[in-house]
């Protein structure tokens, strides 16, 4: 029965008669509500997925756009990313939070959530129950900011440009950030999704650098996708003999981000938010509110901008 009503919505959301923030409200239903046997296939499915889709959205990008958001938005990521790091460690004192799964939240918040997580949790030699921990705080938080943000950005009048950057900077997955961004519109999912990117390359330094100050070993896991989403925008741009393709490409990213969302959704259970507990939850909470409203004030106080 729930292997049915899951594959259900998984063909809905696979249609394009759904919009992302519908894909993922659908899937937190049936997460809460059945009790998920495929939640390990969907969780793998939804990895590959999302980098598929952020690739095929590049194919709809300028990329003199997004080398100019990109060199807008680098200054503001280093910033915030040292701001976050900074916070996080003392937050994780304050409440007691194991040191691991307090690095791990604090990466996961300050660059590109689970990404993050899992490029830093095995040069950390994290085990499995505090990766979980850290993933699910995260996960709790991505789900919030997707289904709020875009209310909070269209209540303060903000412009696409200054709610894409928000997004970038305070919302923790690229997924989450091309959700919300693509709901406001195209020019914010372009400065969102750009800067988001731009900011998921500082997992290299990171990782380079845990890796060092422990005495690491572990492989780390680069990004990627974030290459082949620049190769597409570079496409889109300059090679103009497989114009007719790109909008279909792209199509197909927005129905692949659909479908990931959907996925995602499943995921979380409260058996989730048992695991995460209370303690690194509210460093998640404090931390994301922090980053969230700060970077709010400083955009709309014209500090920061595209």
């Amino acid at each position: 029965m729930s292997k049915n009503i899951f594959f259900i919505g998984l063909i809905l959301a696979a249609s394009g008669l759904v919009s992302p923030p519908v894909a993922l409200a659908a899937g937190l239903v049936y997460g809460f509500s059945f009790l998920h046997q495929l939640h390990v296939e969907a969780k793998k499915l939804s990895k590959i997925l999302l980098q598929a889709s952020v690739v095929g959205l590049g194919f709809g990008m300028d990329l003199q756009q997004v080398m100019q958001a990109g060199r807008a938005g680098f200054i503001y990521t280093a910033g915030s990313i040292g701001i976050a790091l900074l916070l996080g460690w003392g937050l994780g004192r304050l409440l007691q939070v194991k040191q691991r799964v307090s690095y791990l939240i604090s990466t996961g918040t300050a660059i590109c959530g689970g990404s993050a997580i899992a490029a830093i949790a095995p040069i950390t030699n994290a085990n499995q129950e505090e990766i979980a921990v850290s993933l699910g705080t995260v996960f709790v938080l991505n789900s919030v900011a997707l289904l709020t943000f875009p209310a909070i950005g269209a209540a303060l009048h903000m412009t696409q440009p200054q709610f894409g950057l928000w997004s970038a900077l305070a919302i923790h997955d690229v997924s989450s950030v091309v959700g919300a961004t693509a709901k406001y519109g195209a020019v914010a999912l372009t400065v969102g999704t750009t800067v988001k990117l731009a900011r998921a390359l500082w997992i290299v330094p990171v990782s380079i650098g845990t890796a060092m100050a422990s005495k690491s070993r572990a492989r780390i896991q680069w990004p990627w996708f974030i290459l082949f989403f620049c190769l597409a925008a570079v496409s889109n741009t300059y090679v103009h003999i497989f114009q007719p393709a790109y909008p279909v490409l792209k199509h197909l990213g927005g129905i692949g981000l659909t479908v990931t969302l959907y996925l995602i959704g499943t995921g979380l259970s409260m058996k989730t938010l048992r695991e995460v507990g209370v303690r690194p939850l509210l460093q998640g909470v404090f931390l994301w509110i922090f980053v969230a409203m700060g970077s709010l004030v400083l955009i709309r106080g014209g500090w920061i901008h595209m």
